[in-house]
């Protein structure tokens, strides 16, 4: 099974890494790093990664996992990540995104009129590009799934194994990588949050 995690400067890293811990352990999977070209991607926190393949050189997969990240709005103004969805969602058996790689997707045409979740502050933007928004933190619609925002990438992961291989392989998966969170604070929602840090955080994102 053929699975490709799209790159692009000033994605997040956990994004890409949290889906990638889950769907890499699976036996069946070869994993494909794709972005434009070969050169190495810089994250938003200054992590390197280098693909291994092109968008030009990779036209399909069987799962498709796009990231989200700071330098999504700059990505949606280059067109290069929508236009390569345009060509490779339509054979895929699963297109997925994390955070704010629903955008692209909805960039693509591939969430209109669909059910979808992302970064809690970006459900306007996702909204205006044509998605019905939910702020679930996975969304399984037909062959699209959506993770909210960074962490929710691992709950997309092993939503899309149970999928594929069933809850047992899910539940032995989520075992290997002991993922078990139990959060130091209550604060990873704005319905969670308290209402001044949310109104600071929202603030933060509106500098950005």
């Amino acid at each position: 099974m053929d699975v490709a995690f799209v790159l692009y400067p000033r994605m997040t890293a956990l994004d890409l890494v949290g889906p990638y811990e889950v769907l890499g352990h699976q036996p069946e999977v070869t994993a494909h790093f794709v972005a434009a070209s070969l050169e190495p991607v810089i994250t938003d926190a200054g992590l390197t990664i280098v693909p291994t393949t092109t968008f030009a050189e990779l036209d399909r997969a069987d799962v498709i996992v796009v990231p989200g990240g700071g330098g999504w709005a700059e990505v949606l103004a280059e067109g290069v990540v929508a236009a390569w969805l345009r060509t490779a969602h339509p054979t895929a058996t699963w297109t997925t995104s994390v955070c704010s790689g629903s955008t692209l997707l909805a960039q693509a045409g591939i969430l209109d009129g669909r059910p979808a979740t992302t970064h809690w502050a970006l459900r306007d933007e996702l909204a205006a590009r044509g998605a019905v928004v939910s702020t679930e933190r996975v969304v399984v619609d037909g062959s699209v799934v959506t993770g909210a925002g960074v962490s929710a990438g691992i709950d997309m992961a092993l939503t899309l194994v149970g999928r594929i291989w069933g809850d047992e392989r899910a539940r032995f998966t989520q075992l290997f990588i002991e993922y078990d969170p139990e959060p130091p604070y209550r604060a990873g929602s704005p319905e969670s949050a308290p209402a001044e840090l949310v109104a600071f955080a929202r603030g933060v994102f509106a500098g950005r």
